[in-house]
């Protein structure tokens, strides 16, 4: 389990280009794989279109208590980008005057921003339907000043989304580190003792899964029962409804696939499983991504990568939904891991 994020390591994949590079050449440059463009063209849902905006995800800083083997956005404790409150004030305007009807906020650990709660207080009071902010649960037991956060969350009716890799402590922690395990047992059983996640209550808790290797998820619903009985049974925990996400290939995930020798495996597999009914619902056709400095992407992962929109917009700042509606999405070979099997999106699966 490595201790430093990919930037940290200085490894030539904390670089988008050289994922970029990596994503477009060997199997795709050769033809042994179609790219996604000639993929989705087949069926002709090329260019993808963004749609009316219902969503927008916001990435409130990179910093984060963990390192997660397979982090998409290389986030950990060493990791200083944080969104000012400059920023998340533009972002606030928006969500005042937009028709967006939910607020994800996503890191790192989103909890780390000195401007957190403020944040949550001020979008509170916009109004905003469906308030997400997506906690990897451990950051509730890393510090006191974190104890009150299921307290904090109920105030202002926050839907905690929580990543929970499995319910046994060996892969959870294989995925997660050390301890992961233990501490997020204890934190959904704090989430719980506040009225989170129980079978009539409209405190929201949901948990994430992704798998520990290169292989695809399974079946979401079975997974949700196998999840709930089996916390249920060892440790009394109770949740709304599990997600699956597709491992992307990108940063520490494209990182791991490489070191293992399991990089052409997994885009086979990706591209096998491609399911065209998956397309027209990817979260990127209406949901907009933010990033901690402003800019403005049509998903968290083409923010990682980065690929801004295609739109004369670039920044919160300069927002105007009319321009940003009906943009051509931008696409590379990391999208076939949201059109996998049943499709993968930030809420589970779309088709």
């Amino acid at each position: 389990m490595k201790t430093q994020s990919l930037h940290k390591r200085e490894s030539t994949l904390a670089q988008s280009k050289r994922q970029l590079e990596i994503l477009s050449n060997g199997i795709f440059q050769n033809g042994e794989l179609p790219t996604f463009k000639s993929k989705i063209s087949e069926t002709n849902q090329f260019p993808l279109k963004a749609k009316k905006l219902e969503i927008l995800q916001i990435n409130i800083g990179y910093m984060c208590n963990q390192v997660c083997e397979h982090c998409h956005v290389d986030a950990g404790p060493d990791r200083q980008e944080i969104m000012t409150k400059e920023t998340m004030q533009q972002c606030l305007y928006v969500i005042k005057n937009t028709g967006a009807h939910t607020l994800d906020l996503t890191g790192g650990a989103p909890e780390m921003n000195p401007n957190f709660r403020w944040f949550i207080e001020e979008a509170a009071k916009a109004g905003i339907k469906d308030f997400i902010v997506r906690s990897n649960l451990t950051i509730i037991r890393a510090n006191k000043k974190y104890y009150d956060l299921p307290e904090f969350f109920k105030k202002h009716n926050v839907h905690v989304v929580s990543s929970m890799p499995h319910w046994t402590r060996g892969k959870t922690d294989k995925q997660r580190g050390d301890g992961v395990f233990d501490k997020s047992i204890k934190a959904l059983q704090e989430l719980n003792a506040v009225g989170y996640g129980m079978p009539d209550s409209n405190l929201r808790l949901d948990l994430v899964y992704n798998p520990s290797g290169a292989f695809l998820p399974g079946d979401q619903a079975s997974m949700e029962k196998d999840f709930k009985k089996a916390l249920l049974e060892d440790f009394g925990i109770q949740f709304h409804n599990l997600f699956a996400i597709t491992n992307l290939p990108i940063s520490r995930f494209l990182d791991y696939l490489i070191a293992s020798e399991n990089y052409e495996d997994y885009m086979y597999a990706l591209v096998e499983a491609y399911n065209p009914s998956a397309v027209a619902n990817v979260m990127c056709t209406n949901t907009l991504s933010v990033s901690w400095e402003g800019y403005l992407f049509d998903c968290d992962f083409n923010q990682m990568l980065e690929l801004p929109v295609s739109s004369k917009i670039k920044h919160i700042s300069e927002y105007n939904e009319e321009l940003l509606e009906g943009r051509n999405i931008v696409i590379s070979q990391h999208c076939y891991g949201c059109t996998a099997g049943a499709g993968s999106s930030c809420q589970g699966t779309v088709a």
